[in-house]
């Protein structure tokens, strides 16, 4: 992460400003702006305002760096569980991929993911790609010099490591740094010139650390690692570097947290089903409580597309009465992760997951009380029985639900529809036959609600089919017309 000292203070796609990083009163980073400005590295700091009036100067903060490393680091445990640090290589980030290159379809597109997450975390990097940790960090650190020059430096084969590195320059060795005077006085100025040196001889001259770097970037001596931990909780915060009046440019740092989150639960083997974002407004005497934001989903999931979808969808729905100048991600609802489906025939309707994706967004774009799922009751009375709750509820229906074997239909009103009657039939944009024979419904006496009703499948003349009943007693008495014709209601359509 080569500008990892500016990017903690400005994310890398906000690098239209002059932005300059000072230590011990000399410049050692510079954004693009201060660099067309004339601002170089090595500066002193008085020089920078002479320069450019509008630079905005920031002293180097060691502990911004260390957060950046651990988020990055926290958000590639989405890859693979062995992610750890090497002390003598500062700003680098080790992740071994070896057993999840089948997972992730490849390297090309392993590399392209990770690639997209550091950018999403709002920093940019530079990657090596080696059989081992300490050459795969020579190789990060080859491209660290010119902006223009490709990304990426990758060997595969052990074979053809030494090869690779023998180009390298000397200096990019850390053990290297306090002897280059000496060895560019007798011209040795690459790894692969520094080892064809007598080994005896430079150990002497260099020490033992020299020799042990040597030895594990080109393979010859194996490194251990200490792989990195993470909390029995997740509760993550991060202030925003301007305030934020509009939802939508909040979701590019939410998405940050979003990341670390993914990877915490592959850390954890945890999914999540219910988390919160919490908007922080204004301090002091202005001070407005945080706007918190609830997110449920029907079913777990650890998989950060899915969960940007979904969080993207909720703060499009947001509306803020003050500007945000912090945010907080809690995880608070965990379940164990579900493996994979290992059926080997895809289902014709797609996956329970894709289902279960599709509710979700449809929850985000139209809210929790207009996406509702099938409660039944047991009850004969269809407009008891016919239950419906939010599809983010969970209900178990019961086997008395389904007592009555008589068909029912797949709409039903929910207010029954009086039908006008002709020659002694009922009419609903033409004469309804009946199909059926009557079905008895009386019930509700035990709630002071009492249904006494004959219900019919009936069909027009374009036959549709329609469910119908009339009253027995009581209602259909005190409803007859001076005719004492029978009143029919419509209360559902088949299919």
């Amino acid at each position: 992460m080569p500008q990892l000292a500016l990017e903690v203070f400005q994310a890398c796609w906000l690098d239209d400003q002059a932005l300059v990083v000072c230590e011990a009163q000399r410049v050692c980073a510079v954004s693009d702006a201060a660099r067309a400005a004339g601002i170089q590295l090595g500066m002193r700091r008085n020089t920078v305002l002479l320069l450019c009036a509008e630079a905005q100067l920031k002293e180097r903060d060691w502990v911004r760096e260390q957060a950046g490393l651990q988020q990055l680091a926290l958000t590639l445990l989405q890859y693979s569980p062995k992610v750890c640090f090497n002390p003598e290589y500062a700003h680098i980030v080790l992740v071994e991929v070896a057993a999840s290159l089948r997972l992730f379809a490849g390297l090309q597109r392993l590399y392209q993911r990770i690639k997209s997450d550091v950018r999403g975390l709002g920093f940019s990097a530079h990657f090596g790609i080696a059989p081992n940790a300490n050459a795969a960090c020579l190789f990060a650190l080859a491209q660290k010099k010119g902006r223009a020059r490709r990304t990426l430096h990758l060997c595969l084969r052990p074979q053809r490591l030494a090869q690779h590195l023998d180009t390298l320059a000397l200096k990019l060795l850390p053990s290297a740094a306090a002897y280059l005077t000496w060895f560019a006085g007798i011209a040795c100025r690459s790894l692969g010139e520094l080892r064809a040196l007598p080994r005896a001889g430079l150990q002497r001259r260099c020490g033992k650390a020299l020799v042990h770097a040597l030895d594990l970037a080109y393979g010859e001596t194996c490194a251990l690692h200490h792989y990195v931990s993470v909390a029995d909780e997740f509760d993550l915060r991060c202030e925003l570097p301007d305030r934020f009046d509009k939802a939508d440019a909040i979701f590019y740092f939410a998405r940050s947290l979003l990341l670390q989150l993914c990877g915490w639960l592959s850390q954890k083997q945890l999914a999540v089903q219910h988390f919160s974002l919490s908007l922080e407004h204004e301090r002091g005497r202005q001070a407005l409580p945080a706007t918190v934001m609830h997110i449920h989903l029907a079913q777990a999931s650890w998989q950060e597309a899915h969960l940007s979808r979904l969080l993207k969808e909720h703060l499009a729905q947001l509306h803020l009465n003050a500007a945000v100048i912090a945010l907080r991600l809690h995880a608070a609802d965990l379940q164990a992760m579900q493996p994979m489906s290992t059926s080997l025939f895809p289902e014709p309707s797609g996956s329970a997951e894709d289902q279960t994706r599709l509710i979700e967004l449809l929850v985000a774009r139209l809210g929790a009380a207009q996406v509702l799922q099938a409660a039944p009751q047991a009850d004969h009375r269809p407009e008891v029985a016919n239950h419906w709750i939010s599809v983010l509820e969970k209900h178990r229906i019961t086997a008395d639900c389904s007592a009555t074997q008589s068909p029912r239909p797949m709409w039903l009103l929910a207010q029954a529809i009086a039908l006008p009657v002709h020659q002694h039939r009922p009419f609903y944009g033409s004469a309804l036959q009946l199909l059926s024979s009557a079905e008895r419904i009386e019930a509700g006496w035990w709630q002071a609600q009492l249904v006494t009703r004959d219900y019919f499948i009936a069909q027009n003349q374009q036959h549709s089919r329609y469910w119908i009943y009339r009253e027995r007693i009581g209602h259909s008495q005190a409803s007859q017309s001076s005719q004492n014709e029978e009143v029919w209601y419509l209360h559902g359509v088949f299919g």
